[in-house]
Protein backbone atom coordinates (compact mmCIF):
# COMPACT_ATOMS: atom_id res chain seq x y z
CA UNK A 1 0.00 0.00 0.00
CA UNK A 2 1.60 3.30 -1.04
CA UNK A 3 -0.35 5.38 1.44
CA UNK A 4 2.24 8.13 1.75
CA UNK A 5 3.06 8.26 -1.95
CA UNK A 6 -0.40 8.43 -3.50
CA UNK A 7 -1.18 11.77 -5.05
CA UNK A 8 -4.23 13.13 -3.28
CA UNK A 9 -5.55 16.06 -1.28
CA UNK A 10 -3.36 16.91 1.72
CA UNK A 11 -5.13 16.15 4.99
CA UNK A 12 -4.81 18.30 8.15
CA UNK A 13 -3.02 15.58 10.13
CA UNK A 14 -0.38 15.30 7.41
CA UNK A 15 0.40 18.98 7.69
CA UNK A 16 0.73 18.69 11.47
CA UNK A 17 2.97 15.66 11.20
CA UNK A 18 5.17 17.35 8.61
CA UNK A 19 5.68 20.28 11.00
CA UNK A 20 6.69 17.85 13.76
CA UNK A 21 9.22 16.15 11.50
CA UNK A 22 10.63 19.44 10.20
CA UNK A 23 11.16 20.69 13.75
CA UNK A 24 13.49 17.82 14.62
CA UNK A 25 17.28 18.15 14.48
CA UNK A 26 18.81 16.82 11.27
CA UNK A 27 20.70 13.56 11.77
CA UNK A 28 22.93 12.86 8.75
CA UNK A 29 23.12 9.24 7.67
CA UNK A 30 25.37 8.10 4.86
CA UNK A 31 24.03 5.96 2.03
CA UNK A 32 24.20 2.23 2.59
CA UNK A 33 24.82 0.00 -0.38
CA UNK A 34 21.95 -2.36 -1.05
CA UNK A 35 19.61 -0.75 1.47
CA UNK A 36 16.14 0.59 0.80
CA UNK A 37 15.47 3.73 2.80
CA UNK A 38 16.37 3.58 6.49
CA UNK A 39 14.27 0.57 7.46
CA UNK A 40 16.58 -2.39 6.94
CA UNK A 41 17.97 -5.45 8.65
CA UNK A 42 21.02 -4.57 10.70
CA UNK A 43 24.46 -5.76 9.64
CA UNK A 44 27.73 -5.34 11.50
CA UNK A 45 29.40 -3.41 8.67
CA UNK A 46 26.52 -0.92 8.48
CA UNK A 47 25.59 -0.44 12.11
CA UNK A 48 28.95 1.03 13.17
CA UNK A 49 27.95 4.17 11.25
CA UNK A 50 24.70 4.62 13.17
CA UNK A 51 24.58 7.08 16.07
CA UNK A 52 22.87 5.14 18.88
CA UNK A 53 23.46 7.68 21.63
CA UNK A 54 19.70 8.37 21.83
CA UNK A 55 18.08 5.02 21.11
CA UNK A 56 14.42 4.00 21.04
CA UNK A 57 13.93 0.25 21.48
CA UNK A 58 10.84 -1.50 20.12
CA UNK A 59 10.15 -5.05 21.33
CA UNK A 60 10.54 -6.47 24.81
CA UNK A 61 13.17 -8.96 23.64
CA UNK A 62 15.25 -6.24 21.97
CA UNK A 63 15.12 -4.00 25.04
CA UNK A 64 16.07 -6.93 27.27
CA UNK A 65 19.11 -7.66 25.09
CA UNK A 66 20.23 -4.02 25.27
CA UNK A 67 20.18 -4.30 29.07
CA UNK A 68 21.90 -7.71 29.03
CA UNK A 69 24.71 -6.14 26.99
CA UNK A 70 25.08 -3.39 29.59
CA UNK A 71 24.23 -0.69 27.05
CA UNK A 72 21.02 0.60 28.61
CA UNK A 73 22.51 4.10 29.01
CA UNK A 74 21.75 4.68 25.33
CA UNK A 75 18.01 4.12 25.76
CA UNK A 76 15.73 7.17 25.88
CA UNK A 77 12.40 5.39 25.29
CA UNK A 78 10.87 1.95 24.77
CA UNK A 79 7.61 0.35 23.65
CA UNK A 80 4.89 -1.01 25.94
CA UNK A 81 6.04 -4.64 25.61
CA UNK A 82 9.42 -3.74 27.12
CA UNK A 83 8.71 -4.54 30.76
CA UNK A 84 11.94 -6.33 31.73
CA UNK A 85 14.10 -5.56 33.54
CA UNK A 86 12.12 -3.44 35.98
CA UNK A 87 14.26 -0.37 35.26
CA UNK A 88 12.99 -0.36 31.67
CA UNK A 89 9.56 0.67 32.91
CA UNK A 90 11.01 4.02 33.99
CA UNK A 91 11.68 4.95 30.36
CA UNK A 92 9.06 6.87 28.34
CA UNK A 93 6.60 4.53 26.62
CA UNK A 94 6.07 5.18 22.89
CA UNK A 95 3.20 2.68 22.56
CA UNK A 96 2.53 -0.87 21.47
CA UNK A 97 5.04 -2.28 18.97
CA UNK A 98 2.39 -3.10 16.34
CA UNK A 99 0.52 0.20 16.72
CA UNK A 100 3.35 2.70 16.80
CA UNK A 101 2.75 6.43 16.57
CA UNK A 102 5.45 8.28 14.57
CA UNK A 103 4.68 11.50 16.43
CA UNK A 104 5.33 9.88 19.81
CA UNK A 105 8.65 8.38 18.71
CA UNK A 106 9.94 11.47 16.92
CA UNK A 107 8.98 13.67 19.85
CA UNK A 108 11.78 12.16 21.99
CA UNK A 109 14.36 13.17 19.33
CA UNK A 110 16.01 9.77 18.77
CA UNK A 111 19.23 9.36 16.81
CA UNK A 112 18.21 5.78 15.97
CA UNK A 113 15.42 3.26 16.44
CA UNK A 114 15.92 -0.48 16.82
CA UNK A 115 12.86 -2.69 16.48
CA UNK A 116 12.08 -6.37 16.28
CA UNK A 117 10.79 -7.54 12.92
CA UNK A 118 7.01 -7.28 12.74
CA UNK A 119 6.75 -3.87 14.34
CA UNK A 120 4.43 -1.43 12.64
CA UNK A 121 2.08 -0.48 11.16
CA UNK A 122 3.76 0.02 7.76
CA UNK A 123 2.40 3.56 7.52
CA UNK A 124 4.19 4.52 10.74
CA UNK A 125 7.46 3.06 9.50
CA UNK A 126 7.10 5.00 6.25
CA UNK A 127 6.81 8.28 8.17
CA UNK A 128 9.86 7.41 10.25
CA UNK A 129 11.78 6.58 7.08
CA UNK A 130 10.92 9.93 5.58
CA UNK A 131 12.10 11.62 8.78
CA UNK A 132 15.60 10.22 8.09
CA UNK A 133 15.92 8.50 11.46
CA UNK A 134 17.90 5.25 11.07
CA UNK A 135 15.53 2.36 11.76
CA UNK A 136 17.30 -0.95 12.30
CA UNK A 137 15.25 -4.16 12.29
CA UNK A 138 16.09 -7.24 14.34
CA UNK A 139 15.11 -10.57 12.72
CA UNK A 140 12.59 -12.74 14.55
CA UNK A 141 12.31 -16.52 14.63
CA UNK A 142 11.05 -18.70 17.43
CA UNK A 143 13.95 -21.06 18.01
CA UNK A 144 17.45 -21.26 19.48
CA UNK A 145 19.11 -19.85 16.36
CA UNK A 146 16.73 -16.91 16.34
CA UNK A 147 17.69 -15.88 19.87
CA UNK A 148 21.40 -15.99 19.07
CA UNK A 149 20.84 -13.99 15.89
CA UNK A 150 18.95 -11.31 17.81
CA UNK A 151 21.86 -10.86 20.21
CA UNK A 152 24.33 -10.67 17.35
CA UNK A 153 22.21 -8.10 15.52
CA UNK A 154 21.64 -5.84 18.54
CA UNK A 155 25.34 -6.01 19.37
CA UNK A 156 26.19 -5.00 15.81
CA UNK A 157 23.80 -2.05 15.88
CA UNK A 158 25.29 -0.82 19.15
CA UNK A 159 28.86 -1.39 17.96
CA UNK A 160 29.70 -3.86 20.74
CA UNK A 161 30.32 -7.17 18.93
CA UNK A 162 32.64 -8.51 21.65
CA UNK A 163 30.00 -8.04 24.33
CA UNK A 164 27.45 -9.65 22.03
CA UNK A 165 29.68 -12.66 21.41
CA UNK A 166 30.16 -13.21 25.13
CA UNK A 167 26.41 -13.00 25.71
CA UNK A 168 25.74 -15.32 22.75
CA UNK A 169 28.07 -17.96 24.19
CA UNK A 170 26.50 -17.75 27.64
CA UNK A 171 22.91 -17.85 26.37
CA UNK A 172 23.65 -20.62 23.86
CA UNK A 173 25.18 -22.90 26.49
CA UNK A 174 22.23 -22.37 28.82
CA UNK A 175 19.73 -22.95 26.01
CA UNK A 176 21.45 -26.12 24.84
CA UNK A 177 21.33 -27.58 28.33
CA UNK A 178 17.66 -26.69 28.89
CA UNK A 179 16.51 -27.93 25.47
CA UNK A 180 18.52 -31.14 25.79
CA UNK A 181 16.92 -31.93 29.15
CA UNK A 182 13.42 -31.31 27.79
CA UNK A 183 14.08 -33.44 24.71
CA UNK A 184 14.88 -36.51 26.80
CA UNK A 185 11.20 -37.19 27.37
CA UNK A 186 9.92 -39.95 25.03
CA UNK A 187 7.53 -38.81 22.29
CA UNK A 188 4.79 -41.08 23.60
CA UNK A 189 4.86 -39.36 26.98
CA UNK A 190 4.69 -35.79 25.73
CA UNK A 191 1.63 -33.81 26.77
CA UNK A 192 -0.60 -31.81 24.48
CA UNK A 193 -0.64 -28.10 25.29
CA UNK A 194 -3.22 -25.58 24.08
CA UNK A 195 -2.05 -21.96 24.21
CA UNK A 196 -5.04 -19.63 24.58
CA UNK A 197 -4.32 -16.05 23.60
CA UNK A 198 -7.85 -14.86 24.32
CA UNK A 199 -11.19 -16.24 25.51
CA UNK A 200 -13.15 -13.01 25.22
CA UNK A 201 -16.81 -13.48 24.45
CA UNK A 202 -16.51 -17.24 24.76
CA UNK A 203 -14.34 -17.43 21.62
CA UNK A 204 -11.10 -19.33 22.11
CA UNK A 205 -8.26 -17.75 20.12
CA UNK A 206 -5.45 -20.31 20.04
CA UNK A 207 -1.92 -20.62 18.70
CA UNK A 208 -1.12 -22.74 15.67
CA UNK A 209 2.28 -23.17 14.04
CA UNK A 210 4.91 -20.52 13.36
CA UNK A 211 4.16 -18.59 16.53
CA UNK A 212 6.15 -17.87 19.67
CA UNK A 213 3.76 -20.06 21.67
CA UNK A 214 4.25 -22.96 19.28
CA UNK A 215 8.01 -22.54 19.47
CA UNK A 216 8.25 -22.47 23.27
CA UNK A 217 5.86 -25.42 23.70
CA UNK A 218 8.09 -27.54 21.46
CA UNK A 219 11.33 -26.42 23.13
CA UNK A 220 9.82 -27.38 26.49
CA UNK A 221 9.30 -30.95 25.33
CA UNK A 222 5.55 -30.82 24.72
CA UNK A 223 3.17 -30.92 21.73
CA UNK A 224 1.09 -28.06 20.37
CA UNK A 225 -2.44 -29.45 20.61
CA UNK A 226 -3.59 -27.47 17.57
CA UNK A 227 -0.49 -27.49 15.39
CA UNK A 228 -2.44 -27.95 12.16
CA UNK A 229 -2.83 -24.31 11.09
CA UNK A 230 -0.47 -21.30 10.95
CA UNK A 231 -0.74 -18.29 13.24
CA UNK A 232 -3.60 -17.60 15.63
CA UNK A 233 -7.17 -18.63 14.88
CA UNK A 234 -10.48 -18.84 16.74
CA UNK A 235 -11.36 -22.46 17.42
CA UNK A 236 -14.71 -24.13 17.00
CA UNK A 237 -16.00 -26.27 19.85
CA UNK A 238 -15.39 -29.35 17.74
CA UNK A 239 -11.75 -28.38 17.13
CA UNK A 240 -11.15 -27.86 20.86
CA UNK A 241 -12.63 -31.22 21.77
CA UNK A 242 -10.67 -32.99 19.02
CA UNK A 243 -7.43 -31.31 20.16
CA UNK A 244 -7.69 -33.10 23.53
CA UNK A 245 -5.30 -30.75 25.37
CA UNK A 246 -3.74 -32.08 28.57
CA UNK A 247 -2.76 -28.57 29.61
CA UNK A 248 -4.06 -25.05 28.93
CA UNK A 249 -1.35 -22.38 28.72
CA UNK A 250 -2.16 -18.68 29.10
CA UNK A 251 -0.33 -15.46 29.85
CA UNK A 252 -0.56 -14.24 33.43
CA UNK A 253 -0.79 -10.65 32.18
CA UNK A 254 -3.83 -11.37 30.04
CA UNK A 255 -4.67 -7.85 28.91
CA UNK A 256 -7.80 -5.83 29.60
CA UNK A 257 -10.13 -8.82 29.90
CA UNK A 258 -8.42 -11.36 32.18
CA UNK A 259 -10.22 -14.63 32.86
CA UNK A 260 -9.84 -16.87 35.89
CA UNK A 261 -8.94 -20.53 35.66
CA UNK A 262 -12.43 -21.56 36.69
CA UNK A 263 -14.03 -19.30 34.09
CA UNK A 264 -11.70 -20.63 31.43
CA UNK A 265 -12.33 -24.29 32.20
CA UNK A 266 -16.10 -23.73 32.29
CA UNK A 267 -16.09 -22.79 28.60
CA UNK A 268 -18.39 -25.43 27.01
CA UNK A 269 -15.78 -27.12 24.81
CA UNK A 270 -12.83 -26.72 27.18
CA UNK A 271 -14.86 -28.28 29.99
CA UNK A 272 -14.82 -31.55 28.04
CA UNK A 273 -11.03 -31.76 27.70
CA UNK A 274 -8.48 -33.71 29.76
CA UNK A 275 -7.07 -30.34 30.88
CA UNK A 276 -10.37 -29.39 32.50
CA UNK A 277 -10.69 -32.77 34.16
CA UNK A 278 -7.29 -32.26 35.84
CA UNK A 279 -7.71 -28.47 36.21
CA UNK A 280 -4.38 -28.15 34.41
CA UNK A 281 -3.90 -24.45 33.64
CA UNK A 282 -0.45 -22.86 33.49
CA UNK A 283 -0.02 -19.10 33.65
CA UNK A 284 3.27 -17.38 32.80
CA UNK A 285 4.38 -13.80 32.24
CA UNK A 286 3.88 -12.97 28.57
CA UNK A 287 7.33 -11.52 27.86
CA UNK A 288 9.10 -14.31 29.72
CA UNK A 289 7.03 -16.96 27.95
CA UNK A 290 7.01 -15.59 24.40
CA UNK A 291 9.90 -13.12 24.27
CA UNK A 292 12.59 -15.47 22.95
CA UNK A 293 15.30 -13.37 24.52
CA UNK A 294 18.23 -14.00 26.89
CA UNK A 295 16.00 -15.65 29.54
CA UNK A 296 14.45 -18.29 27.29
CA UNK A 297 16.44 -21.16 28.81
CA UNK A 298 14.79 -20.45 32.16
CA UNK A 299 11.42 -20.30 30.37
CA UNK A 300 12.01 -23.77 28.90
CA UNK A 301 12.85 -25.19 32.33
CA UNK A 302 9.96 -23.44 34.08
CA UNK A 303 7.40 -24.51 31.48
CA UNK A 304 8.69 -28.09 31.39
CA UNK A 305 8.42 -28.34 35.17
CA UNK A 306 4.93 -26.82 35.16
CA UNK A 307 3.74 -29.30 32.52
CA UNK A 308 5.32 -32.47 33.86
CA UNK A 309 6.15 -31.69 37.49
CA UNK A 310 9.62 -31.97 38.92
Amino acid sequence: MNILMNARRIRPWEVALTLVVMSLPFVPVGPVKGSYGFVRPAHATESAKVDTSRLVSIGGDVTEIVYALGEEKRLIARDSTSTYPEEAKKLPDVGYMRQLSPEGILAVNPTAIIAVDGSGPPEALAVLRNASVPFETVPQSYDRAGIVKKIETVGAVLGVPDKAKALEDKVSADLDAAISDAAKRPEAERKRVLFVLSAQGGKILASGTGTAADGIIKLAGAVNAVGTFPGYEPLTDEAIIEAKPDVILVMSNGGEHPITNDELLKQPALSLTPAAEKKAVIRMDGLHLLGFGPRTASTVRELNTAIYGG
